[in-house]
Formats: structure tokens, sequence, C-alpha cells
């Protein structure tokens, strides 16, 4: 029995619960309705009775949840009535249709975050900046040590590394939705050259070019005879490929992984790879905190991450804040 408050949006133990709505956001548990902001699989959970989510999310949530999940899509902005709301998606800039829900009740507005970034991205929309009341913002790299270069810059690095051997193949791990396609953009004003997948980076990516975003022309590694070196070549791959049986058909290559967690060296040492680029789909320090002061928000809640430190400085400086504990996992594939 779901007991009231008089917070507009709670925690539950099946997620981000808006009583006066009656929908969960991104719950990790099956529920009666279920507002998505984004595709990956840690905010995109199986088995609830219908799903909302921004029309642009629909193709990645029907490929990774079903053809036949009951879902019902909405263009950024359009605004939909949930009980004795008002709710509307609004771009995060995280990854393809990733959104902000932003929930209007007897004239407060709250707005959720779910997973967001404010460094431009060819491969995604912008983050759009919601004025509220309240604001539920991720912090998932809330330490001032991180800090993002443009996305350029640290594609010109990638494509540095790859062209400084061209005797063995270049094997950049990354997470399979999201960051492959951001890298394939990213390097397009560099090159023009075919980059080889994975498998499972092929369905993901094909989605993002009927979207139409502009990505370096791609080839499955697997369609590739067994014989083939890919002396030269840029592979992309998950990380769960790394060190696994399919890396066998690459001849000594030189390896690399993209993540936000990159910028700190012991995580690359831990997980062998040579070398580590920190490109990340979640804001950086600056740019929580930068969004949190352009909502014009009076009272700031925290998920997943590190909200103590976050929780700190923004009390520090005058604000309220909360804290609200959730199950989404800060995993550095997706980071």
């Amino acid at each position: 029995m779901k007991t009231k408050s008089s917070e507009l949006v709670r925690a539950t133990s099946e997620g981000l619960y808006c009583e006066k709505g009656d929908f969960f956001i991104d719950p990790w548990r099956p529920v009666k309705r279920a507002l998505i902001t984004h595709a990956h699989s840690d905010h995109a959970r199986w088995g609830s009775g219908e799903y909302h989510a921004n029309i642009k999310c629909a193709p990645l949530l029907n490929l990774r949840l079903g053809a036949d999940l009951p879902l019902k899509t909405y263009e950024a902005g359009e605004k939909f009535k949930m009980g004795d709301t008002w709710v509307s998606f609004h771009p995060a800039g995280h990854i393809l249709g990733s959104s902000q829900v932003r929930i209007e009740h007897q004239g407060k507005v709250w707005v959720a975050s779910g997973d967001y970034k404010r460094t431009p991205d060819p491969s995604c929309d912008p983050f759009e900046v919601i004025p509220c009341d309240t604001f539920i913002s991720e912090a998932t790299f809330a330490l001032p040590v991180y800090k993002w270069d443009p996305g350029e810059v640290t594609a010109a690095k990638i494509y540095e590394w790859w062209q400084s051997d061209q005797e063995r193949p270049s094997l950049l791990f990354c997470y399979a939705l999201g960051k492959a396609q951001r890298i394939l953009a990213e390097l397009s004003r560099l090159t023009d050259r075919t980059i080889y997948i994975h498998g499972a980076v092929e369905t993901l990516t094909q989605v993002y070019r009927d979207a139409g975003i502009k990505m370096l022309p791609t080839s499955l590694v697997q369609d590739h005879e067994k014989g083939y070196g890919f002396k030269g070549d840029l592979i992309l791959a998950p990380p769960s490929a790394h060190r696994s049986p399919w890396m066998k058909r690459f001849k000594d290559p030189q390896t690399a992984f993209a993540s936000g967690w990159m910028l700190v060296r012991g995580t690359r040492r831990r997980k062998g790879y040579e070398r580590g680029f920190a490109l990340s789909d979640h804001a950086d320090w600056n740019e929580l905190n930068q969004t949190i002061n352009e909502t014009q928000a009076s009272t700031v809640y925290l998920t997943h991450g590190r909200t103590d430190v976050l929780q700190k400085y923004l009390q520090e400086q005058g604000k309220e804040v909360k804290l609200f504990h959730t199950e989404y996992e800060a995993e550095e594939e997706a980071s």
C-alpha cells in the first residue's frame, strides 16, 4: 500500500514515484505505468504494464524490450495529462532519445533529469535547461576531478592513437549504446574511412542511422574472412569482448577504452587497456553545478553517484539538497 506524501516525486521500492500522476520514472521493478528517460538497461526494464517515452527513444526501447512493448510516445516538449499532473519529455543530451521528465502540479514544477550531459554531441539532441522549483539530478561524476574536454578534442586524440600504428589493429572498447555511435559521429569530422564493429554494436548503430545521425561507414567484423588481419583498422567493441575468444582474430592489437572513468589512470590499469580516453555520456562536475544553477530550482534532489560530495558543496552555496537512493547502476561501460 502506497503512503501519501507531500512530495510530488518520492523514492519507493519500485523506483521514483509520482503519486499525483500515478506513474513511475525509470522503475527498476515492474509497475503499472512507467515513464522512461532513455534506453540504457538500468533505466529501461521489461515487465511494466505500459510505457511512455520520447518518440526518438522508441526504436531503441522496441529493440531492447520487444517490438510489442505497450509503448506510447511523445514529441519533445509535448504536454500530456497523467492523473492530476501535466507531463512532458525534454532533451537530456545523454544518448539518442534521452529525456528529462517535467512534471507540473498546481503551479509547481519538478524536473527529473535522468542521465544527462551538457558537452555537445553530434549523435543526440542537446540538453535543454528547464526552469523548475525542484530538480532531481544524477551525480555519477560528481567530483571536481571530473572535467571533460570537448568531444572533438577527444576524437582527435582517438584518431591520433589509431593512426600511430598502422601495422596493428586498433581495438577501441566502448559501451554499445550511445558511446559507440558518438565515436562514429565525432570521427566523421576527421575521416571517411570504414570502421569495423562488433555484432553487439551493429543493430544499435542502425537505429542511429535510421534517425538521420551522420556517422562513419561501418562493417561487421564477423563478415570478413578468418585470415583478414585488420592491419591499420579501427574496431569498436563492447567491454564484454575484451580478453574474450572473439579477440583471437586480431594479431597483436593495440587496445583502448573510452569512458569518463578513464580520466583516472588507476581505472585503466585495473582493466588492462593500453590507453584510456575520457569520453563520457554524463555531466562532469562543472556541468552538474552549471545545470543545477540554471534551473533556478529552490530544492535539489541528487541520485546515484557521488551524492555526498555534491550535496555538501551545494549546501555550502546555500541550496536545499536532499538525496534519493536508487538502484541505477553507475556502470563504467555506460559512462
